[in-house]
């Protein structure tokens, strides 16, 4: 079963993870927004395009996300298990311990893709390119979205129906990181890919606080194997209806978030180009608007 501290602290790293990659976003978009300049980045470096390659702090998202990541997979694997991984005279897998053995295994393709990244940007043995280190990113996400989909712990109830709401952002995620690799030019797409992750991090806080924490729906309980039960079909309806409206605030959050964060781009960073495009859209806005004005009347006097 989860607990409290195992949704919060990947929660935490992805939550931390998604909220700089937003506003790198808006920030890049805004100093460069022309379509040959602004590329999709995989990761995010720390401070602008000219300070020193050797500078740790550039490479702080890869290390928080391969650090993180390892952490993570310790508890995961050490800790929870007690190391009691393997029982019985043959060695078998212990089956108690399948689930945290799944949730290590995802976070080492997260450790692997921070790692190679690292590895990628401190020596010259391994050199990838953004668009292959949004495919490996991919594989990470990918291993996420068949853990949660195809889970030893098998959630039923209101359990499924927050993990099934996971699964829905872990494939988004998927989609704009392959999109990240076949639209390198694309400030839409590096955006997307900024709130999903985000959003992914306030979703793991949510399912945290709800099913192991204080704001269990009216209706349910924990019984005494740790599952939650609603005690009829109305309050499950009930419990489910509400995920879907913090679902919806979570994105109206993190909407508000990203309008903030290009606002205080562009009053920071703005390129005159970016009010060059800006002023160009509002005239052919303007233009279209005149010229259907314009026909009303002769429509009128026919």
């Amino acid at each position: 079963m989860g607990s409290f501290k195992g949704h919060v602290l990947p929660g935490t790293l992805f939550l931390l993870v998604g909220l700089w990659r937003v506003w790198s976003s808006a920030a890049r978009f805004a100093a460069a927004p022309s379509a040959s300049t602004f590329r999709v980045r995989a990761w995010n470096p720390v401070g602008s395009s000219s300070s020193s390659s050797n500078n740790p702090v550039r490479l702080l998202e890869l290390y928080v996300i391969a650090g993180g990541a390892f952490a993570d997979m310790c508890v995961e694997v050490l800790y929870s298990t007690h190391l009691h991984i393997f029982v019985g005279n043959d060695g078998e897998v212990n089956p108690a311990h399948l689930n945290d053995l799944e949730h290590g295994g995802m976070l080492l393709m997260f450790f692997l893709f921070g790692a190679l990244a690292l590895l990628s940007q401190k020596t010259r043995y391994l050199p990838l390119s953004e668009g292959a280190l949004c495919l490996i990113a991919t594989t990470a996400f990918t291993a996420e979205f068949v853990l949660f989909y195809f889970h030893s712990t098998t959630h039923m109830g209101l359990e499924g129906y927050y993990h099934y709401l996971l699964v829905i952002l872990i494939g988004l995620c998927i989609a704009a990181t392959v999109l990240g690799a076949l639209l390198p030019e694309s400030f839409p797409v590096d955006l997307a890919s900024g709130v999903l992750i985000t959003l992914q991090g306030l979703w793991f806080y949510q399912t945290a606080f709800t099913l192991y924490g204080p704001m269990l729906p009216a209706g349910c309980a924990r019984d005494a194997d740790g599952h939650i039960e609603c005690r009829n079909h109305a309050s499950q309806e009930r419990s489910e209806q509400l995920a879907n409206f913090q679902f919806f605030g979570l994105v109206f959050l993190a909407f508000v978030y990203v309008l903030g964060c290009y606002a205080v781009a562009a009053a920071k960073y703005g390129h005159p180009d970016l009010t060059t495009m800006h002023e160009k859209h509002v005239a052919a806005l303007e233009g279209r608007g005149d010229a259907v004005s314009g026909a009303a009347p002769e429509e009128c006097a026919i």
